[in-house]
């Protein structure tokens, strides 16, 4: 029952953000444009639910020839990022596209962070507890512990612990958690 409401919800949710913001979604686009050359969205390849990999669309915040790997692997991240891709990350806006993927399914509004297609040490321990199985989504309980900031260890401990517990009512309460973090710009080192 849990998984059927959760999905209903993620579909409603996500249709009615993207018509209410079109306009901020355009806004964005077009400064993305016309602030650096490239495609207005990057299409990064992620693994979702039974390590089945999707592409799921971002507003792009790095020059094209940024090497595809997590950022904090990168030497020096700032290097690559666009005239406003710092911006764009601080205040999430780079994300809203990942609307679509909740929209087709990818996606939940609430599960683990979809893991690189790359990362296989994240997706290995993810496999050994079970969190592997779950929709990966927009924000998780170990984004509203620590974001960019914690190690892969605590990252999979704390969505293996989201695996056991949960629930609409959890979900309902990352979604807020994430939104006073989103304002407040919390966790986020790039």
């Amino acid at each position: 029952m849990y998984e059927h409401l959760k999905r209903l919800f993620d579909a409603g949710v996500a249709l009615t953000a993207l018509v209410l913001l079109t306009p901020i979604l355009l806004g964005t686009g077009l400064a993305v444009r016309l602030t650096s050359p490239g495609p207005v969205l990057y299409w990064s390849q992620r693994v979702g639910a039974n390590s089945r990999l999707f592409a799921m669309p971002k507003f792009r915040t790095m020059q094209v020839d940024t090497p595809a790997v997590a950022t904090h692997l990168l030497t020096d991240p700032g290097r690559y990022l666009t005239p406003i891709g710092s911006f764009l990350r601080k205040s999430s806006l780079d994300e809203l596209p990942q609307l679509w993927s909740i929209l087709k399914g990818d996606m939940s509004l609430v599960g683990p962070r979809p893991a690189l297609f790359n990362q296989d040490d994240l997706m290995e321990q993810r496999r050994a507890t079970g969190v592997d199985r779950l929709v990966p989504g927009l924000t998780g309980w170990a984004q509203i512990h620590g974001r960019d900031e914690i190690p892969i260890p605590q990252k999979v401990a704390l969505d293996a612990h989201y695996l056991t517990h949960r629930s609409f009512g959890l979900d309902l309460m990352i979604l807020l958690r994430t939104a006073v973090q989103v304002v407040r710009r919390d966790g986020i080192s790039h």
